[in-house]
């Protein structure tokens, strides 16, 4: 089985995107499933089921979902073998922009949308800037010059990546991104020594373990200071 983890910011149309793309894929005879990981609810499970994509929904609540993304990778896995997948995509939303969800030797793909600014690709860390493939959406309610801009400013985050326009309204470009995906993907998933591309975001503070009282006393643990 084959893995990809897709990621970027919420509302950018990522699922929007990957349900396209996967009606592309399995046109071709590739059985696709998705993991869909979120914080607090989400109802994207319903639309790929609406689509008969096999699709597991997990919620991390209060914890950071790429911290949940990584220690229920298993049993994520084991979901995906047990329904008997060829490919198996991961798809969660990076909140706070320093998300890190990509692990080394498979495929990484970010969608971003072009809604959130022209120097919006700037602000954004690992999960832009070592992506394989950059997806852009919404590009159709801009400017030419902005598309222009943003995909200026996407590049420069990361230069080595392949960037390409899909519309998750029409389907335009998720033909063109699920044959780079089928070119692009990588070997069958083993994650015996399987490492991520860059460290998760720091925490472990009293805050992280339900502190609720605010000043200096009642800070411990990793906390930095303005």
């Amino acid at each position: 089985m084959k893995m990809i983890t897709c990621c970027g910011p919420p509302s950018v149309g990522k699922t929007s995107v990957l349900v396209k793309t996967i009606a592309s894929l399995t046109a071709t005879g590739v059985r696709v499933g998705v993991a869909k990981f979120d914080c607090l609810a989400t109802n994207d499970d319903e639309r790929y089921r609406a689509v008969d994509v096999p699709v597991r929904k997990a919620l991390s609540g209060p914890l950071c979902p790429d911290h949940y993304f990584v220690s229920n990778l298993d049993e994520v896995l084991d979901w995906a073998e047990s329904a008997r997948l060829d490919w198996l995509i991961t798809e969660s939303a990076g909140l706070c922009n320093r998300c890190s969800p990509y692990l080394k030797g498979v495929l990484a793909v970010c969608v971003i949308d072009h809604l959130s600014g022209v120097n919006a690709p700037l602000k954004i860390g690992p999960m832009l800037k070592l992506a394989d493939i950059v997806v852009l959406t919404k590009g159709d309610v801009v400017s030419q010059a902005e598309r222009e801009v943003f995909r200026l400013q996407a590049t420069r985050v990361n230069p080595s990546a392949e960037i390409l326009n899909v519309s998750g309204l029409t389907g335009q470009g998720a033909t063109e991104l699920a044959d780079l995906l089928r070119r692009r993907v990588g070997d069958d998933i083993d994650l015996t020594n399987a490492a991520l591309r860059f460290s998760m975001p720091a925490a472990l503070c009293s805050y992280c373990l339900g502190e609720m009282r605010v000043g200096e006393n009642y800070q411990i643990g990793n906390v930095r200071k303005l």
